[in-house]
């Protein structure tokens, strides 16, 4: 692999990776309501899930979809009930003083398993796996999901901190309602190119 294959490889994976989406909505409000360090089990399940997700991906799991279509389908709906699911959770967190005793930030597992129902991480796996591992032999997959590892620190620590930064604007419930809102709002907006034909 040459330098040059390497760095437009990290940067198609931080550019993926930092854009708005599903994940980054949901550190940013794991930041705002539960600070940093409650945070890091979902950093860590998005940061390392992710890559976790690409390597069978990369192996062959799409021909899943070709083999039984339908599989498209049920992925589809197990993906828009789980987002909605996780809006609803965002839209009632409690403010950050009550979640010490009652709200929980997304646990490792959790955040790992959001990947398999996140589109926008399907659409970056088969990006990644199309122009940096086309060969899809196991050292190419195996390098790009490395490189989304080392990007994926850098995306979810910023959403975390910048979700971090709000919570001193936030210290208002009613502000905190608002925000909580539109990031769950903006959660299920997400889910609209999955849903168009």
């Amino acid at each position: 692999m040459t330098w040059e294959f390497f760095a437009a490889m990290a940067i198609f994976a931080l550019v993926t990776v930092i854009t708005p989406g599903p994940n980054n909505l949901m550190l940013m409000a794991s930041g705002a309501n539960f600070g940093f360090r409650r945070s890091i089990p979902h950093m860590l399940g998005v940061g390392l899930g992710f890559p976790m997700m690409l390597v069978p991906v990369g192996l062959g799991v799409m021909q899943v979809f070709d083999a039984w279509p339908p599989a498209h389908t049920v992925l589809t709906v197990l993906s828009v009930l789980y987002m909605l699911w996780l809006a609803w959770k965002i839209a009632h967190a409690a403010p950050p003083e009550a979640t010490q005793a009652e709200g929980r930030p997304l646990t490792f597992l959790q955040a790992a398993a959001f990947q398999w129902v996140n589109p926008k991480a399907w659409s970056m796996a088969l990006g990644a796996i199309t122009l940096y591992a086309a060969s899809r032999d196991v050292p190419a997959i195996l390098w790009v999901a490395g490189t989304y590892v080392m990007m994926g620190c850098i995306s979810t620590t910023s959403w975390t901190v910048l979700g971090l930064q709000l919570r001193r604007i936030l210290t208002n419930p009613a502000r905190l309602r608002v925000f909580n809102w539109t990031m769950a709002a903006c959660l299920v907006a997400a889910m609209v190119p999955v849903l168009l034909p």
